[in-house]
Parts: C-alpha cells; structure tokens; sequence
C-alpha cells in the first residue's frame, strides 16, 4: 500500500464519517489524487463509503450500515445537538428542544426528518396527537457519539444556517421564504 493510501485510511479510522472535503484539506493532498487512492481503497475494500444527505462519508469495514448513517448525522451540528439533548433528557417535545438549542422550529423539523428516518430518533404521539421525542437506541447513540470529531467547515456550515434561519425567523419569514 502506498503512503498516501496508507495515510487516507488511517484517517478514515481515527475519524470514522469523514467525507472527501475533508480528507483533502486535513491530508493537504489534491483533490484528483485524493480521489485515485480512495476509489482503490474502495476496490480493495479497505474503506467503504456511504452516501448521504449530499455528501459522501467514509468508514473502516467494521461499522454496519445504521452505525455509518448515524456517525454521518452526527457530524451535523445540529443533529448533534439535538441527540445530546435527547440523551441528557430521554424525551422532549419539539419546541421544548427547538428553544433549548435556539434554533428555528424549521431547522429543527429539517434535522429531525433525517434522525427519524435513520432510526435514530423515534416521535411518539400522544392521545391529543402531541409529539414526544425519544432516542431510538441511546446506548449505541451514545457510544457512536464520542467517536465523532465535525470539522471546522461543518460547524461553520452549521452555524451559518442556524443563522440565517434565525434572521429569518425574527423578521417573520419562514426559511427559504423570499422576502
């Protein structure tokens, strides 16, 4: 295996979810040749990508598909944020999270769409059709959660929209609203 290989993949087990933006800025390689030694790691089976949400996320062969999708949430921000407050809370209604992280009904309705669909977040509905959020699997969660290291770009990312969703929101706007 050649350094650049062997580099690639050290990087993708130290920091499991890592996608190709990142592996490219924090290996200081270049985009072509960063993306000739991944596919033949991918060809050898060495890594294993997931695609998700946009984005292209890498592991080691020992996650299984929910760990690869979870880890891939969790570099999200504010999918983070919004599984470490389930975590520290075990349930919460929407709003009471949405205020907790100060973040816009909206966003908050955004991350959840995408939690719940990968089985990380479950909605439970009461008998006036109120929703509770719990963790699917806290424990697994949990674990998967120290193993997760966003980089400065996602969080810049992350926080941009935060803002400009609250912009939004305190000038009566809806996000992706044009006024």
């Amino acid at each position: 295996m050649t350094d650049v290989r062997h580099r690639i993949r050290q990087r993708v087990r130290a920091d499991p979810g890592i996608h190709f933006n990142e592996l490219v800025r924090e290996l200081d390689l270049a985009a072509g040749q960063t993306q000739y030694h991944v596919r033949r790691l991918l060809r050898s089976e060495e890594i294993v990508s997931e695609e998700l949400y946009g984005r292209t996320h890498y592991y080691t062969d020992e996650y299984d598909v929910w760990d690869r999708r979870a880890l891939a949430l969790l570099r999200r921000e504010t999918s983070r944020d919004v599984l470490i407050y389930l975590i520290e809370h075990e349930s919460a209604r929407p709003s009471e999270v949405a205020d907790a992280l100060e973040i816009a009904r909206s966003t908050l309705e955004w991350h959840l769409s995408h939690l719940v669909e990968q089985d990380l977040v479950e909605k439970h509905y009461d008998d006036r059709n109120r929703v509770t959020l719990h963790l699917a699997n806290p424990e697994r969660t949990g674990k998967l959660l120290a193993r997760v290291r966003p980089s400065v770009a996602d969080l810049l990312l992350d926080r941009f929209t935060r803002l400009v969703d609250k912009l939004l929101e305190d000038a009566g706007a809806e996000p992706g609203d044009p006024r």
